[in-house]
């Protein structure tokens, strides 16, 4: 009977994959055997996608980008197995060793993922740029916050002469730029003057909080943001922020050639407080 009931046990063990520990090994089948190597394998994988997930979380909260050891003390694992993970990453193009010392920041692939993330949104604010575009002639922009960056989603081309361009998936600041600054007048101050000060510190800006602050005050009165030659000399721009579903910062801004800017401002303005207003009736949350 004994004997019995152990020759089920192994072959509940043979197709479940599964040795029992009252069993010797030698004699478990060479197919489970097999079976365990495999879900340890699996489970190893799972680990390492586990601890690669927290070493690009902790980098999205600390744009300036961190070192080795700073990453591994912040998720608590050893510097050797950060490494080892951050090299894979590299390879991957999914994060990047950032200038002058800045340490490891994320990648440009992880822009590319995050703009096929965003289709939605560009098919949703699509019509809005188009009708901007035929009623005013100019340029149109979409752009979402990432961090401390700007980064356009799509654009709809004006039909002047003189047009400004913009490359799908490009960074832009957010202290010069219309987009930037109407999307840092709708973080609490706390955050948008983190984020100013982690920019000048980066392009070797001096710190000029107080006047910043005083924009972001009017642009949250007005609710349009402008770049008067701020961020490119020879083109201004104008814009408005908003928050989608998703609580995602977005802005819609429209950039002129300032040699025109004088005689469209104030059409493009009129333009685009209409189009946030039906914006927010239609897309915010």
């Amino acid at each position: 009977m004994y004997g019995t009931s152990v020759s089920l046990l192994r072959q509940a063990d043979y197709f479940n994959g599964v040795t029992l520990n009252k069993l010797d090994n030698n004699s478990v089948p060479t197919r489970a055997r097999g079976s365990v190597a495999t879900q340890r394998e699996t489970s190893a994988g799972i680990q390492v996608i586990s601890r690669a997930a927290a070493i690009l979380r902790a980098l999205k909260e600390q744009n300036p980008g961190m070192s080795l050891g700073q990453i591994a003390e912040k998720i608590d694992l050893p510097r050797s197995t950060v490494q080892r993970i951050v090299a894979a990453l590299e390879d991957e193009r999914l994060v990047m060793s950032s200038g002058n010392g800045g340490g490891i920041r994320l990648g440009p692939e992880l822009l590319s993922l995050g703009i096929a993330t965003r289709y939605n949104i560009v098919e949703q604010c699509r019509p809005y740029l188009e009708a901007l575009r035929q009623r005013t002639g100019e340029t149109v922009d979409l752009a979402v916050m990432r961090g401390r960056h700007m980064v356009f989603l799509d654009q709809v081309q004006g039909g002047g002469r003189l047009r400004t361009n913009s490359s799908i998936g490009e960074e832009f600041p957010i202290t010069t730029t219309a987009n930037g600054r109407a999307c840092l007048a709708l973080l609490d101050r706390t955050q948008a003057r983190t984020f100013a000060q982690q920019e000048w510190a980066e392009f070797g800006i001096k710190d000029n909080w107080s006047s910043m602050e005083k924009q972001l005050d009017q642009i949250k009165r007005t609710n349009i943001a402008y770049d008067l030659n701020d961020h490119t000399t020879g083109i201004s721009a104008i814009g408005f922020a908003f928050r989608d579903s998703l609580q995602d910062l977005h802005a819609i801004s429209m950039p002129i050639p300032s040699s025109r800017y004088a005689e469209r401002s104030t059409e493009v303005i009129a333009a685009l407080k209409e189009t946030r207003s039906e914006v927010l009736r239609d897309l915010s949350a």
